[in-house]
């Protein structure tokens, strides 16, 4: 046998346990562990609540789950309740695969001014994550300012521009779909340093903003190039850029209250504010003959009431894992981090990529992997033994089809579920006390 522990049950965790299957056959035992109850990481708590159907992956990851070689161990939180050392005893091979949860600072003055969050705090509310239920974003200002020229900025424009029955068919939290239905929100700017060209948006989710009930997309047309400079871009970036022309030619229409503008060659300077955000100071830039942004204008000064920083996230630390500080993420060589210990997805290699992109990085870590030989640990009897001395109960993929019906049940008419984002309650729940 060949024992693996899987820390995270994202994605990339879940396609490292179906690569081990593959990889090692009858061998394969795999435990994944999670320190919630609730499995799927980003799946769950990342995609946007409009975008149910990418949500459907959960159907393959649900089949792994289910497979009688592995095991989901909820509830139980490494570098805290347990050491990564301490898994190594008990598993021939540990691999990290915690994504990167933690928000990128700005690193500008006033980025800790109340109303200044980020992204993954801000989709984690409204996507009812225990971490963030409480977030409370400001939303009385007609102004809110969202950093960033990638997917994720999108996502969090696009969800303060629709209308509240647009979102009433989803699965986002209710306490956030009560906060957007009284928000006060008329004008959301994207800022970035660079111009249309260099944007990391995909073409689903900027044309996406061209459909919105209430929104209207705005794009100055002098941010862009000669049209002929679109000839030099590849064809997917090519028809991103004709998205964006598009905005720009049409501009507001007047009839929808809200406008998504974007702001380019804009680089954030500072926050402004005494007791929350009251404004933020942007300044002009230019692209440079090697493409780099820079400075290029006096400072201009936009009033809004929120900020939201999507520039990216880095991997949470774990007590002695090698990190690289630079890079946000686990230090490694191929996926290997040291003697049978391993990572994956975007603790791997940075916050990049779709949910595809995890699942060859986790077959080629894993093929990797299974060219070592094991090294003859006990396992999941061993990591048992460790979690009852500890006192430490855990939760496993029948108590997550518990919460899985709980949530199904509550959910208003329309929606696919309503989550139960208390932590005490998950808990309760996961381990069978009752239920109000």
């Amino acid at each position: 046998m060949r024992h693996i522990a899987i820390v995270g049950s994202g994605p990339a965790g879940f396609y490292a346990a179906e690569a081990a299957l593959k990889a090692l056959g009858p061998d394969a035992r795999v435990d994944i562990l999670d320190r919630l109850p609730t499995p799927y990481g980003l799946v769950r708590a990342g995609v946007a609540p409009d975008h149910q159907s990418i949500k459907e992956v959960v159907r393959r990851y649900e089949a792994v789950a289910l497979d009688p070689r592995v095991r989901f161990v909820g509830l139980v939180d490494v570098g805290v309740d347990v050491t990564v050392d301490e898994l190594l005893s008990c598993f021939d091979d540990v691999i990290l695969a915690t994504g990167a949860p933690r928000d990128r600072r700005l690193g500008i003055p006033g980025e800790d001014l109340p109303g200044v969050v980020g992204s993954a705090a801000f989709v984690g509310w409204y996507n009812g994550h225990p971490d963030f239920r409480d977030l409370a974003p400001p939303l009385d200002h007609p102004t809110v300012v969202v950093i960033g020229n990638g997917n994720v900025a999108i996502d969090c424009a696009r969800i303060l521009a629709r209308t509240p029955d647009e979102l009433a068919s989803s699965d986002i939290a209710q306490h956030a779909l009560e906060a957007l239905r009284k928000a006060q929100v008329r004008t959301i700017r994207l800022v970035g340093r660079r111009g249309p060209h260099q944007v990391s948006f995909t073409l689903k989710e900027l044309g996406e903003l061209g459909e919105l009930d209430r929104a209207t997309p705005w794009v100055e047309a002098a941010d862009f190039p000669p049209p002929e400079a679109d000839l030099a871009l590849e064809p997917g970036q090519r028809r991103v850029v004709e998205v964006l022309r598009r905005f720009a030619a049409t501009g507001p229409d007047g009839r929808r209250p809200i406008v998504v503008r974007f702001d380019f060659f804009r680089r954030p300077a500072r926050i402004l504010g005494r007791e929350r955000v009251e404004a933020i100071e942007v300044v002009p830039t230019r692209l440079d003959e090697t493409g780099r942004a820079v400075d290029a204008g006096p400072a201009e000064v936009i009033p809004c009431g929120l900020v939201i920083s999507a520039i990216g996230y880095r991997t949470a630390p774990i007590p002695g894992v090698a990190f690289d500080e630079r890079e946000g993420r686990f230090a490694n060589e191929d996926g290997r981090i040291g003697p049978r210990l391993w990572c994956v997805g975007w603790a791997r290699r940075g916050p990049s990529g779709t949910i595809g992109t995890n699942r060859t990085d986790a077959f080629a870590v894993v093929e990797r992997l299974a060219t070592t030989p094991p090294a003859g640990r006990p396992g999941r009897v061993a990591f048992d033994r460790l979690l009852v001395a500890r006192g430490i109960a855990t939760s496993d993929f029948a108590d997550w089809r518990r919460i899985d019906a709980l949530e199904v049940a509550r959910a208003r008419p329309g929606a696919p579920r309503e989550k139960v984002v208390d932590l005490g309650e998950l808990r309760r729940v996961a381990l069978g006390a009752p239920v109000a």
